[in-house]
């Protein structure tokens, strides 16, 4: 039997000094105050030098994405951009043989190649039919007409929105009433 209380001995792995640290001074913090409340400030630093370096890391990936998705965004608009580029090449070499037909026909093709293109990615084009809007359009003149007062009468500049935000008014002209 004196065998069996060796062998036991033998089988006990060696004790980690960290984990006996530890283990004293929670032996010392049960009988002193004092050093309870630093064991605990001392974990409650650890967890919060943890929670600060998951954070950096976090905001750090966030960074990342964020300038990975925009790179995407612009190489996906560029790429789509391209063929309305080589039209509006096509259009000026026929601009410089001098043929004014194909240069006319040239221009209304990159027109409509590049309206169809912002289409496609959201753009629409502000309406200016009608009364004012002060949240979709930018009133640059108030003229006298024979229009009811604070109707539209000329536009100046198309306006655009992109989704639900307008990228940019609508410049118009709007009636001041009766001459």
């Amino acid at each position: 039997m004196t065998g069996d209380v060796g062998s036991t001995e033998s089988r006990e792995s060696p004790r980690d000094p960290q984990v006996e640290e530890v283990a004293a001074a929670e032996e010392a913090a049960a009988s002193d105050p004092l050093a309870e409340l630093a064991l605990q400030r001392d974990e409650y630093l650890d967890a919060l030098q943890r929670l600060k370096a998951e954070f950096d890391n976090y905001r750090k990936r966030v960074d990342r994405e964020r300038i990975e998705l925009m790179t995407r965004a612009n190489e996906r608009l560029v790429g789509e951009l391209l063929p309305v580029l080589d039209d509006l090449e096509r259009a000026l070499e026929a601009a410089t043989a001098h043929e004014e037909a194909k240069l006319e026909e040239g221009v209304a093709l990159v027109h409509r190649a590049l309206a169809d293109l912002l289409g496609r990615n959201g753009l629409t084009e502000i309406a200016t039919d009608g009364a004012f809007d002060p949240h979709t359009q930018e009133a640059l003149l108030a003229q006298p007409s024979e229009a009811e007062e604070g109707t539209v009468i000329q536009v100046l500049q198309k306006g655009y929105t992109l989704g639900d935000r307008v990228l940019r008014p609508a410049r118009v002209v709007v009636s001041a009433g009766g001459r």
